[in-house]
């Protein structure tokens, strides 16, 4: 049974949401970086980044104060608002692509995260689970939620396009020329409605944010041995989600790109694949796979397909038939010499959005020897492997929609 509560949001008002919203601060170069803080004195940016005021590089415990610091000057400044009655918040994005993603903004349980309803399909680093943890105890906010994904449910989708024929709290469109709307749902039937389709639910999964889950677990925990007077209602027993019905969900495959051989040459190389594939040379015609176990390889020039000679592999559990592992069982480990996914230097990962002329452009410069395609993986295959309790391998899913930071912020 999934708590999912709605909550009172503090987010910008809506002349300033456009200009306060910001992608993940990871995303930005430098260079735009510091185009965004020079030139846009509300971007979210001047929050998570509070050193830019003083010109100088702020890191540790100090930079959480300041981003606190700074998240109150933005309140005060009446750049954020906050609701005053607990909502849940209809979200809608739609990308240059055309696609369209709708979900709901919500608070979730931390005690679900433990007790596996919210369901996680990745490891996470157990440092960085406490390095954000100790970030968030000391902001005291979520400005980006979790993304999880629950069944398709015809009740909750009825009540997003019915919310979705009025004028929307906010709409804009990004640099990006993505499209973002939000509707605001505080009638008490409604949101009574919504909590109980959501509790009728057994799981929801993580479909990215896993690390955000896990220090949010790690900070109710702690709060809750701190508080003497502990009742289980106080809102560091949840944290904010963005929660979109599965058929919402895109799935994109991460490729690999390889920096050499591990000291093969090509026909050696080409030699040890054909033990476990069925190699077709494709030349210089774009090959890209449309099917489970085949991939695609591009070496010395040339494409070719690689297609699973099966009775040679054991599909014993969810994990041994997902392609980023059969790739790592069959080449990148045996052939390729390569065992840490997370850390080996060798291997370099490509998001399918970029699609093969990313991988041809940079075997071709010579930056790596050999690049791979994969389709993508599955709702279906990400469910299996976190009812199974496994975990893909690093860079399995790159997964849509993407949230701005700033837009709505839930505190505890």
């Amino acid at each position: 049974m999934a708590k999912i509560i709605p909550f009172k949001a503090v987010r910008p008002t809506r002349d300033k949401v456009s200009l306060v919203a910001s992608r993940s601060y990871q995303s930005y170069t430098q260079s735009e970086l510091e185009a965004r803080l020079d030139y846009n004195p509300f971007s979210f940016l001047h929050i998570i980044n509070p050193g830019y005021k003083y010109h100088k590089d702020i890191v540790g415990k100090e930079r959480y104060s300041l981003v606190r610091n700074r998240y109150q000057e933005f309140k005060e400044d009446n750049i954020f608002i906050q609701d005053k009655l607990p909502s849940y918040y209809i979200y809608k994005i739609v990308n240059r692509e055309g696609l369209s993603f709708s979900g709901i903004i919500a608070a979730a349980s931390a005690d679900d995260y433990k007790n596996d309803i919210i369901k996680k399909h990745e490891d996470t680093i157990e440092y960085r689970e406490i390095i954000f943890k100790d970030y968030l105890k000391t902001v005291g906010f979520n400005a980006e939620p979790v993304l999880l994904t629950y069944p398709d449910n015809t009740v909750i989708e009825n009540i997003i396009l019915e919310a979705q024929k009025e004028r929307a709290e906010f709409e804009f469109t990004t640099t990006y020329r993505d499209t973002h709307y939000m509707w605001k749902v505080d009638d008490d039937a409604l949101v009574n409605i919504i909590n109980l389709e959501f509790e009728s639910m057994q799981t929801v999964y993580i479909a990215d944010g896993h690390h955000r889950c896990a220090s949010s677990y790690l900070l109710s925990d702690e709060l809750k041995s701190e508080n003497k007077n502990h009742t289980g209602k106080e809102p560091y027993n949840y944290f904010m989600t963005y929660l979109i019905p599965e058929s919402d969900l895109k799935i994109h495959e991460f490729n690999r790109l390889i920096k050499d051989l591990n000291g093969l040459s090509k026909e050696s190389f080409l030699i040890k694949l054909d033990a476990m594939f069925r190699i077709e040379n494709r030349g210089t015609e774009f090959y890209k796979p449309t099917k489970k176990h085949h991939f695609s390889m591009y070496l010395d020039g040339e494409f070719y397909s690689l297609y699973l000679r099966k009775n040679n592999y054991a599909f014993n559990t969810a994990l041994d038939a997902l392609d980023t592992q059969v790739l790592y069982k069959t080449i990148l480990e045996p052939i390729l010499g390569i065992t840490d996914l997370r850390n080996d230097t060798r291997i370099h990962y490509s998001h399918g959005k970029n699609d093969l002329v990313n991988i041809k452009e940079k075997v071709d410069d010579g930056l790596f020897q050999v690049g791979f395609g994969l389709v993508p993986i599955t709702v279906n295959e990400l469910k299996a492997i976190a009812d199974e309790g496994l975990t893909m391998p690093p860079k399995s899913t790159f997964i849509e929609p993407k949230l701005r930071s700033g837009v709505t912020i839930y505190e505890f």
